[in-house]
């Protein structure tokens, strides 16, 4: 058996831009894209695809050069997930809501050729493209080019070209080198800075490949699915579905905006079976005005992740007609690593019970070799008792490449063979995982240790709360304390100033030990997230180190979040 040698029949590199190719011979005359009065079938996506890449090849870049865009989930955007890299270039997709200065510093580290740039945001890649030459007044900078709205042409003029002509210069005979190596980038996301500055993480071929294939089974993805992008396919290329979906022979429904009239429209209209989002895309749902809704005909199967959410959140839009599945993930990690795989046991159990369950983060994807819970200190593994916490690790073919031009800390986040999450957890004695907490975000209050995810869990019950978090904060006596943010719902007559801080305090001393109520409640209209959902907890933690010797922390702090929610 030793002689048997691979060769081109019996080898092949893994690459999702397969799925494609297959899609169009399959599945051809099948609907791939609806966005408003736009469609196109399978047929049509992969000459565009192609002849997009041979458009980007005509511009002479050295293989693996970055091609960023800055687009909403519109079709453009999902084309360029198969068309960069059949290009043999590496796709970077920039997070639309970030500052001027953030979008300058991607295109300046990632060394982009090519920037594609959404109607809807030429103000931002104007004043982005400023400051990339004002660090640099001698550089080449990236060739722009201009995505006007296929549905709803605006006649903005940016760039050397606009994407439709783009696409139309190129050969439609182009046919895409094969793939040599799976091991080759083929895009490039930076993390969202919820705890650190950005990292550009790249994803080989291999690994995209392995991820889609492991979530379409995890979620029992079936055939010809109808696919929401209420996630956003800048946020680990979509957790794999822009692949995923061609690979089932499915039908993406883009969309610009993620309104609650636009979901609830686009579910009836096109009977959406699918879509993912993080938690806060529940509020959205659930927040709806009567006129924005339409009623759910079939359930909606949603993967939700990015952020664990409350088992009392999880009851509320079932209700509605979704079906939700719990995923937990990070970019690194090619989005989801883990699923909450349900049990059929768990249908006999009380509907509170089941949210609990539910609200699990859960057990490995398919091309995970290994996820383990681990005291960092000894490297030994946690009792797999629901209680004793540790840091979580991965391990597997899914993992990222590595960071771009940042050794040390890929180094670092592989120590001792395991990618290091940063995020605390426990094992239940059925294998199953749940996150207590961020490493950063547990609170040592007088030797106890405090998960604040348990703690916001207990705030989200509470039938006013909307949303929650909470932080560390600084105590003389015990050394660091609770501090809970919190943003309410509206009463019946669309007021929120019926709940102070003493009616929560009131609550949470009701419902929790005496040492995990918050020394202090801080009620906000809204706290700052990033674009994908996430609290940025690092600035709530800013806030509260300077409670300790502020006594208006509620005004204090209005305005500062105010601010901060301009940015």
């Amino acid at each position: 058996m030793d002689k048997l040698s691979k060769c081109e029949a019996n080898y092949v590199p893994l690459s999702p831009l397969t799925f494609l190719k297959r899609a169009a011979a399959v599945y051809g005359n099948r609907t791939s894209i609806i966005y408003e009065g736009a469609r196109f079938n399978w047929l049509q996506t992969y000459d565009r695809c192609r002849r997009l890449a041979s458009s980007l090849r005509s511009l002479n870049m050295p293989k693996h050069s970055v091609v960023s865009v800055l687009a909403p989930n519109i079709p453009a955007m999902y084309e360029m997930h198969f068309a960069v890299p059949m290009a043999e270039a590496v796709l970077n997709t920039i997070n639309v809501r970030l500052d001027a200065k953030n979008v300058a510093s991607i295109l300046r580290h990632s060394e982009a050729k090519v920037f594609f740039v959404d109607c809807q945001y030429v103000q931002l890649a104007r004043e982005a493209l400023k400051l990339y030459f004002v660090e640099d007044r001698d550089a080449a900078g990236p060739r722009v080019i201009l995505i006007d709205d296929i549905d709803s042409p605006t006649g903005i003029r940016f760039g050397e070209f606009e994407y439709e002509q783009f696409v139309q210069m190129g050969d439609p005979r182009f046919l895409p080198e094969e793939i040599h190596d799976e091991w080759d980038p083929i895009t490039l996301n930076y993390t969202s800075g919820t705890t650190s500055a950005p990292k550009g993480v790249v994803y080989s071929h291999r690994g995209a490949y392995l991820s889609t294939l492991s979530l379409i089974l995890g979620w029992e993805m079936g055939s010809a699915p109808v696919y929401l992008w209420s996630l956003p396919m800048f946020h680990c290329n979509g957790w794999t579905f822009t692949w995923g979906v061609a690979a089932r022979g499915g039908t993406n429904v883009c969309l610009r905006n993620t309104t609650a009239y636009d979901m609830y429209r686009n579910i009836s209209q096109h009977r959406v079976t699918h879509m993912c989002c993080a938690p806060i895309v529940f509020n959205i749902l659930l927040q709806a005005k009567p006129e924005e809704r339409k009623e759910i005909a079939s359930p909606v199967q949603i993967l939700t992740g990015g952020a664990p959410p409350p088992a009392s959140l999880l009851e509320e839009i079932e209700l509605l007609g979704f079906h939700v599945t719990h995923a937990y993930g990070l970019t690194e990690a090619t989005g989801p690593a883990l699923v909450c795989e349900w049990q059929s046991s768990w249908n006999q159990l009380p509907k509170p019970d089941q949210a609990k369950l539910k609200a699990r983060q859960g057990i490995s994807i398919l091309t995970l070799a290994d996820v383990d819970v681990k005291n960092l200190d000894t490297m030994s593994s946690v009792p797999r008792d629901g209680k004793t916490m540790g840091e979580i690790v991965l391990r597997g073919s899914s993992i990222m490449k590595g960071y771009l031009k940042n050794e040390e800390a890929t180094t670092e986040s592989f120590k001792n063979g395991w990618f290091r999450t940063g995020d605390v957890g426990v094992i239940h004695p059925d294998g199953y995982l749940e996150i207590k907490d961020r490493s950063k975000d547990v609170i040592i209050s007088g030797g106890e240790n405090i998960s604040s995810v348990e703690l916001e869990n207990v705030l989200f019950r509470h039938p006013r709360v909307l949303e929650a978090a909470v932080v560390a904060m600084p105590h003389p006596q015990w050394g660091e304390s609770p501090c809970a943010f919190i943003s309410v719902k509206t009463n019946s007559a669309g007021k929120t100033d019926d709940v102070n801080e003493a009616d929560i305090l009131s609550y949470c001393r009701e419902n929790l030990s005496r040492f995990m109520v918050p020394k202090k409640v801080v009620i906000l209209p809204e706290l700052p997230k990033t674009s994908t959902g996430k609290i940025q907890k690092f600035q709530l933690r800013a806030l509260a180190n300077n409670f300790a010797v502020s006594k208006d922390h509620n005004a204090q702090s209005r305005a500062q979040i105010l601010a901060m929610s301009r940015l």
